[in-house]
């Protein structure tokens, strides 16, 4: 989500082509960077609290406020604008990006916009992603006469590696708790700790001693507990388990009746 300009209403895909260039010898260089919100992805709290050498819950504390969607009820972080008049990004100056190798998603992608939706083809439901290119009558990018498809500036600004990372957990974006259930204050609080919130989440996992209830590999046992890649990854698994939307993980039968007693009683 980056509210800037007007959404052309044409659907792109991969291959469609658009003309764009950003640089700093334009003139309204950096005057996008504000007065917009920006919903960041988990990953792009991993990378850019990794950037400022602090930990998530630092981060999420002093650069993010949440919104709660209206119909699904997550909670979604976004990054908090200055106060005062442009309402600036916190890490752009006059000379550019501070954090520009660890951008947000939603700025790697501008002036494009991602959509994900939800379809039924052929008797069963697949997500459809499309893309639309976002109009800025402030912005001179679109003068430029540098021509992009959708693909090539995607893999350009590093876009496809980002979503990739976070493909899991946009599927659980998309999802709804098939009792047809909203989100309750509990199921929300897990949701954020385990989506951007990582180091609360490992605390929590050690605290729990959640782990230990699962068949998991010794090999991504280590990983999950030494690598923050494969801690948001199981986070995401985590989630599509505990909220019933798919069977990610296995339970020990020996631990079967305590979680449920101790997550699913909860509403977790």
């Amino acid at each position: 989500m980056i509210n800037v300009g007007m959404v052309e209403p044409v659907r792109l895909n991969l291959k469609s082509k658009f003309k764009f260039m950003c640089h700093k010898g334009i003139g309204c260089f950096t005057r996008c960077c504000g007065s917009t919100d920006i919903l960041l992805t988990p990953y792009d709290v991993v990378r850019i609290k990794n950037r400022l050498g602090i930990s998530s819950s630092e981060f999420l504390k002093q650069y993010t406020t949440i919104q709660i969607d209206e119909n699904s009820k997550h909670p979604n972080v976004i990054l908090k604008m200055g106060q005062e008049g442009q309402r600036r990004c916190p890490f752009v100056t006059e000379e550019g990006c501070t954090i520009y190798e660890d951008r947000p998603t939603n700025c790697r992608y501008y002036p494009l916009g991602q959509a994900i939706m939800r379809v039924q083809k052929e008797n069963k439901i697949v997500n459809e992603e499309f893309y639309f290119l976002i109009k800025d009558e402030n912005c001179l990018g679109y003068s430029e006469d540098r021509e992009w498809t959708v693909e090539e500036w995607r893999i350009d600004q590093g876009a496809d590696i980002y979503d990739e990372m976070n493909k899991e957990w946009k599927e659980i974006q998309l999802r709804r708790d098939p009792q047809g259930e909203s989100m309750d204050e509990t199921k929300q609080k897990l949701f954020y700790m385990a989506s951007y919130d990582l180091d609360a989440f490992r605390k929590f996992l050690r605290a729990t001693n959640v782990l230990d209830f699962f068949e998991i590999d010794n090999r991504e046992l280590e990983d999950i507990q030494t690598d923050e890649i494969a801690l948001m990854r199981f986070a995401f698994k985590y989630l599509k388990y505990i909220f019933m939307l798919e069977e990610t993980l296995k339970l020990k039968e020996e631990y079967k009746e305590k979680f449920l007693k101790a997550y699913q009683s909860k509403g977790n």
